[in-house]
């Protein structure tokens, strides 16, 4: 069962503002590429409706219902960054996770966290006769590969 994923991803330039440091709203981008990412590695896909192609996995989709991100330091162009996904929560219809930028990633002594944040996505089915979602449980097949990351993984001191 997974309850860590590591990702790395290299900063860049259209990642970056005038200064070259990371605009805040790309940690939601590589959040999101880092959680893909996690899909894949379990042998799923986050988008398996795609017309004529047969995706492994169950026909669900994970939505984000709430986003959030803390800053602590910038990320500059070229700069690579190593992106870990905690599972915080697991409910019957929501996944919780949360996520640390780690800049120097491969210092023992400068590697440190540039940034957190969390997502909360829902698993819905897609109706294609009304075009909408519903929330619905979570997959046994999806269950089965993840898990909540042990007490003490993600700082108790974050309020969620």
């Amino acid at each position: 069962m997974n309850h860590q994923f590591l990702f790395r991803r290299r900063v860049e330039f259209a990642d970056t503002d005038v200064a070259g440091i990371m605009h805040f709203s790309n940690f939601f981008r590589f959040m999101e590429v880092a959680e893909h990412a996690f899909y894949r590695s379990l042998g799923f896909s986050v988008h398996p409706f795609r017309n004529g192609e047969e995706d492994a996995g169950p026909k669900v989709g994970w939505p984000r219902v709430h986003a959030s991100a803390d800053y602590r330091l910038p990320l500059h162009f070229e700069e690579e960054v190593e992106i870990e996904l905690l599972i915080e929560e697991v409910r019957n219809k929501t996944v919780g996770y949360y996520f640390n930028f780690w800049k120097n990633p491969d210092s023992a002594e400068d590697r440190t966290i540039a940034a957190t944040g969390r997502f909360t996505v829902v698993c819905v089915s897609f109706d294609t006769a009304t075009r909408r979602m519903k929330a619905v449980a979570i997959p046994d097949e999806v269950r089965e590969k993840i898990a909540v990351a042990p007490e003490g993984t993600i700082p108790a001191d974050i309020v969620r």
